[in-house]
């Protein structure tokens, strides 16, 4: 077969396709792995762009390019791993987005993946680039049975059942991790579980032994992984199984990633802190915080996700609008805050009719569409309507954002 530079080809893989003619000299077998091939870069250049920047680099099928972790994610999971030298198994291999970056500082790295095709893939893809890897065609409760042990564990459980459907609970996941736990904390120093965002955080942890880190992961503001970590300090990699904390409380991390190459905006804290932080609510007593020229504030969706609703508030020296309501108010612009923040140009809005802005509706009576079409809004972004219960009352602001740089608290 001659060597077709994917990177150069413009058409997509579906128009492509239509000029089969054109490539007769290909067998159709070799005209299909183009075609994949083709789908595969162009649809993962910009979420995996080191591998995008290789040659003869291989892309599996459409719905392991969508379902596999991005660059950006896989980054962050490498944060995790210990500093000193270590050896990692990928229970569940897949596309081996997240072999490849954990396993860039191993010694020696196996690879699990019980289909055949992701295997041939990957063994081709890291023949040169992570020979440090091994890789295994077979099922992840099979190899962990017979395993070496390692220093960490990595597993993406799958949450489809047999049917297809989307499960919510981890015990309905593939492994189940619940059930394999003993054998996973025998085997590994450090566990890495990661989660649908979907899936119910607090019942995951209820239902898994002993004390997890949990860390959300956003990418440009959207939620992407829920990882579970349990093992000692990531800077003190554990020695031995007893090393597992028990008897104290696991922290949570809310990491936004704005780039891959940016430095993420975190915020972190334990269940506790949440529970026991004070937090003002917004009583009308003080008009001010609504007035003209003050702030609104939306922390960003991996604070929100990780339900600091309290703690954000108290830290940032924040008023939140209500119990219910995640947006919070301030008199004086807070720099350094992990979200959106705007400036109030009109508070308790009556007229907004033909006004033009986007719309942001937070427990409030109406949706952002509902809220356009009563008031026949034109959309725009060079100012904000701001729907929500602030008190006891459904509130219309009107703002603009305020462009700010976000660090970490």
């Amino acid at each position: 077969m001659e060597t077709i530079d994917i990177h150069t080809i413009t058409l997509s893989a579906d128009e492509l396709a239509l000029q089969r003619k054109r490539m007769a000299h290909l067998t159709d077998e070799q005209f299909r792995f183009l075609l994949q091939q083709v789908d595969g870069y162009q649809r993962t250049k910009e979420k995996l762009p080191t591998f995008a920047g290789m040659q003869d680099w291989w892309y599996p099928v459409r719905l392991s390019c969508e379902q596999c972790s991005s660059e950006a994610t896989a980054r962050y999971k490498c944060s995790l791993l210990p500093t000193l030298p270590y050896t990692l198994t990928d229970l569940t291999g897949g596309y081996g987005v997240d072999t490849y970056f954990m396993s860039e500082r191993a010694t020696r790295a196996h690879y699990v993946e019980r289909n055949e095709d992701l295997c041939k893939i990957v063994a081709h893809n890291f023949q040169t680039t992570r020979p440090q890897v091994d890789i295994h065609n077979t099922d992840a409760i099979h190899y962990l049975q017979d395993m070496p042990s390692c220093d960490v564990i990595y597993l993406d459980p799958a949450r489809r059942d047999k049917h297809g459907g989307k499960v919510f609970r981890l015990e309905d996941c593939e492994p189940n991790v619940v059930e394999i736990l003993p054998a996973l904390r025998s085997k590994a120093k450090l566990i890495i579980i990661k989660l649908s965002p979907m899936l119910d955080i607090s019942q995951a942890l209820h239902s898994l032994e002993g004390t997890w880190d949990v860390h959300i992961v956003a990418v440009k503001n959207e939620v992407k992984e829920v990882l579970l970590v349990s093992g000692l300090d990531r800077y003190h990699p554990v020695t031995t199984t007893e090393g597992y904390r028990r008897d104290n409380e696991g922290k949570v991390y809310a990491t936004n990633m704005l780039t891959t190459s940016d430095t993420p905006v975190g915020f972190s804290f334990s269940r506790s802190e949440e529970r026991e932080a004070q937090c003002e609510y917004y009583d009308g007593a003080r008009e001010e915080l609504i007035s003209a020229d003050a702030y609104v504030y939306e922390p960003n969706a991996a604070i929100i996700k990780a339900g600091a609703f309290k703690l954000v508030a108290q830290r940032y020296g924040l008023c939140k609008m209500a119990p219910n309501t995640h947006l919070y108010l301030s008199k004086e612009l807070v720099e350094d805050f992990p979200g959106r923040v705007w400036q109030i140009i009109e508070s308790n809005l009556k007229d907004a009719k033909n006004t033009q802005a986007s719309i942001l509706t937070r427990n409030y009576p109406l949706t952002p569409e509902q809220l356009r079409k009563k008031l026949k809004i034109k959309d725009s972004d060079t100012q904000t309507i701001i729907g929500a219960r602030i008190g006891d009352k459904p509130t219309l602001l009107l703002a603009k954002r305020v462009n700010q740089h976000t660090a970490s608290r």
